[in-house]
């Protein structure tokens, strides 16, 4: 919310308060300001100037020379060279001294033979945005439209010297969504009094319902809804207080009729909408819910399809309007129109919020729609409006509104003692301070001893219980003000949890293997939802759980994977040039075992790595990364946690390569798999060999070892054997390792895969693995018969076992 202070200085008098304090104010009541804009400029120097003469310079054809009065006895000569300078118009002069926005300082100068003293101004050069400025001033100076006095300061009357405060409003505080909410709220915070307008309008004989009648068909999407006409209405451009006033708000002025609507929108909070009677082509006004498939093209040149959700203003057959959301264009107000339909109505807030979501139409009226509104006021801003639109269209208010539905309201009450609010907020405010502070918020209260009933005002629809009136008393009576009290009780030291050390291991050790860790969204789009789901999670049939009210498409659902993610980060570095990439992400998939029931997070540990895992252009060496290198990482991982190791099976799943990916086990139970992604989906992502992986990591956290473990280096040799053997090619070298370890006890310490071989000189349908074998004692040195007994027992059991002939 932008609140201009000169505008809030029309209701609440502000002397002698700096801008700057006032935001500070506003901010400890618990209203937080973001920003202080402005002044934009305030410099003496900068006149209002009369054009006495503008003659054509002798010197050059795109100049002219001006003498203008700027309220000195003598006339100023100004050189000028916009296209719409002449003779008669009252302007903006720069005198010598001024300085502009972009520090821009202005000096007499000498242009093509001619003395200029200052500059005749546009508005883009006293720092207004271009978006604000009117069409026919873009191209040139500006020419003030209403009376002005040369001579006189022309930074207020162009509003440049006000000041913006930025409000960041948080979602239950609506009723600060206008001025008069603001004004409500800082003359209660420094208890002054308030001056609100009164709206008076002067209404003919002959009767708005003679031209049109109002039907509400969904009351409950509908409760209230006036319609009053406007006859002989000069559509024109707007006063520029009025145009100010909206440029201060951030909204761009457009005819005096559409900023009539959105003055009294900011004034009030009250959205309302000018059609064209003319236009609109009927007699009644007929608000409904749409039909399934009705169009619409709205005021933004779109063609809308409607649902039966969204609530339409109609002519009786076709809609005008999108409630509370955006005008039809067909009914649009224009430069001929003559005849106004002023729309004031109370639309259901769900209503509105459906139909700006499903449209993608955020607008000022949607948002205050979709807080609530004051129902109480509503035709209260159509008389302003309409008196307004009376005095600077010159309009002709015909009647009373014609309306349908109604505007009454039941009031909250909420009851509370004296002693229940001063426990809650730790205090001792006396019971006449209380009803003050109640009073200055402009509640209704009765008091009985210490007790306290108060009747909320339906503009503050954020109160209903007691803890609402705890905060309301609690920051005006200042939060610099409640009492500290020190924490009683001996102080402990804080320190880690088991668990939390342990997953900052695993990202020390993720990330000295050479990942880097990235965080992703946990909510994810919807055909990703199921993608990359590890086999444990799948076989409990678990569906991704979808959020009611998603911001966007592509954050509609939960999470079961974090890999889709994953690769899409992959995918952007590589789009950038950076092919070698390794990530991974310590973060939680969400299972919801029973349909509606909360669901449970289960932390993951996942990565996704692709391009070179080592490049040493010096010595010309470079290693892609492959299977092996990510299922290393993964044992290193597990063996650090563990102090032992996992298994690792061949698998077929969705999405991953069928010839490169394995499961996880540990203690025979899935936890997850590794493998590389199936081509045909690397593609999709633009991606080369790319490997991904996924453990439950809470699995592993559940059997980590509590304590460190440690082995004294012994001072006897160990003792190193290869043993190579001949198998059939789709014997998993895992099952003859952990064969030979569990054979070669009780001196057998590592066995390490070093060489696979097929191919030339092997029998079709063979391999030959060479394993390296490494026996030791910690207490003596071991005889060599011991060496050659451990290798007959594991020779022997591997060529019964496994078909296999030992080649060396």
């Amino acid at each position: 919310m932008l609140v201009s202070r000169k505008w809030l200085e029309q209701y609440v008098d502000l002397n002698n308060i700096e801008t700057n304090d006032l935001a500070e104010t506003i901010t400890k009541s618990g209203l937080e300001v973001e920003q202080v804009h402005g002044p934009a400029l305030a410099h003496e120097k900068v006149v209002v100037g009369y054009v006495k003469e503008c003659e054509q310079h002798p010197n050059a054809d795109k100049l002219n020379v001006c003498q203008v009065d700027v309220g000195e006895e003598e006339l100023a000569q100004i050189v000028c060279g916009a296209p719409n300078v002449a003779k008669g118009q009252h302007v903006v002069v720069a005198k010598p001294g001024a300085r502009l926005p972009g520090g821009f300082k202005i000096k007499k100068a000498k242009l093509r033979g001619e003395a200029s003293e200052g500059m005749i101004c546009s508005l883009q050069e006293l720092g207004i945005d271009e978006k604000y400025v009117q069409d026919e001033f873009k191209e040139g100076i500006y020419v003030f439209q209403e009376d002005v006095k040369a001579g006189e300061p022309a930074c207020p009357i162009l509003n440049l010297d006000d000041e913006i405060i930025e409000i960041e409003l948080t979602a239950n505080r609506s009723d600060c969504l206008s001025m008069f909410g603001m004004a409500y709220e800082v003359s209660a915070v420094y208890n002054k009094d308030i001056n609100l307008p009164n709206p008076e309008v002067q209404i003919s004989n002959e009767a708005s319902s003679d031209y049109i009648s109002v039907k509400i068909e969904d009351e409950k999407a509908n409760p209230y809804y006036g319609a009053w006409i406007i006859k002989n209405v000069t559509v024109k451009s707007s006063p520029s207080w009025l145009q100010n006033r909206l440029i201060s708000a951030g909204i761009r002025p457009i005819n005096n009729v559409v900023d009539v609507t959105n003055y009294v929108l900011l004034e009030y909070g009250q959205p309302l909408h000018a059609f064209d009677y003319d236009r609109f082509g009927s007699k009644e006004v007929v608000t409904r819910l749409a039909k399934d498939g009705e169009t619409i093209k709205t005021l933004d040149g779109e063609e809308r399809t409607l649902t039966s959700d969204h609530l339409v203003i109609t002519n009786g057959k076709e809609a005008h309007a999108i409630a509370g959301v955006m005008g039809g264009e067909e009914s649009e107000v224009q430069d001929d129109t003559t005849t106004i339909l002023l729309e004031a109505a109370y639309f259901d807030p769900g209503v509105v919020r459906q139909g700006s979501k499903d449209h993608g139409l955020r607008s000022e009226a949607s948002v205050r729609f979709e807080k609530g509104l004051d129902i109480t006021r509503v035709k209260e801003a159509a008389t302003r409006a309409a008196e307004l639109l009376s005095e600077l269209g010159n309009g002709t208010v015909l009647g009373e509104l014609e309306e349908e539905g109604s505007t009454d309201y039941t009031p909250e009450v909420v009851k509370f003692t004296q002693d229940e609010i001063n426990k809650k907020i730790g205090t001792d405010i006396s019971t006449n301070e209380m009803k003050s502070i109640i009073e200055r918020l402009r509640f209704d209260v009765e008091v009985d001893g210490n007790s306290f009933t108060v009747t909320v005002p339906p503009r503050r629809n954020d109160i209903s219980i007691k803890e609402d009136m705890v905060e309301e008393i609690a920051r005006l009576y200042g939060y610099d003000n409640i009492p500290y009290t020190l924490p009683i009780g001996s102080a402990h030291k804080g320190g880690l949890t088991r668990r939390q050390k342990l997953i900052r291991e695993t990202q020390d050790y993720l990330q000295k293997a050479g990942l880097n860790e990235s965080l992703t969204y946990s909510l994810t789009k919807e055909d990703w939802a199921t993608k990359f789901v590890s086999p444990e999670i799948k076989s409990m049939n678990t569906e991704p759980i979808n959020l009611a009210l998603p911001m966007t498409d592509l954050h509609s659902h939960l999470r079961l994977s974090a890999i889709p993610e994953l690769l899409s980060s992959v995918q952007y570095n590589v789009a950038r040039n950076q092919y070698n990439v390794a990530l991974y992400e310590i973060g939680s998939v969400y299972l919801q075992k029973e349909k509606g029931s909360q669901p449970e997070e289960n932390l993951r540990v996942s990565g996704a790595v692709t391009g070179l895992w080592e490049n040493h252009p010096w010595q010309g060496e470079k290693l892609e990364v492959d299977f092996f290198v990510i299922k290393g990482i993964l044992e290193g991982m597990c063996e650090h946690l563990l102090g032992r190791n996992v298994e690792f099976e061949k698998a077929d799943l969705d999405d991953m390569h069928p010839g490169r990916t394995a499961v996880v086990k540990l203690d025979n139970e899935v936890i997850g798999y590794v493998g590389q992604v199936h081509p045909m989906v690397q593609k999709g992502y633009d991606l080369q060999e790319t490997y991904v992986f996924d453990l439950n990591l809470d699995q592993l956290l559940d059997q980590a070892n509590a304590s460190e473990k440690y082995r004294a280096i012994t001072k006897y040799p160990a003792i190193a054997q290869d043993l190579a053997f001949v198998v059939d090619r789709d014997v998993p070298a895992k099952q003859l390792e952990d064969a030979i370890l569990q054979q070669g006890q009780p001196y057998l310490e590592t066995v390490r895969v070093f060489d696979v071989y097929q191919g030339e000189h092997m029998e079709e349908g063979k391999k030959s693995i060479a394993f390296n074998l490494v026996f030791q004692n910690d207490e003596r040195t071991l005889k060599d018969e011991e060496i050659e007994e451990a290798r007959n027992t594991i020779v022997k059991y591997i060529e019964d076992n496994f078909n296999a002939v030992l080649r060396g």
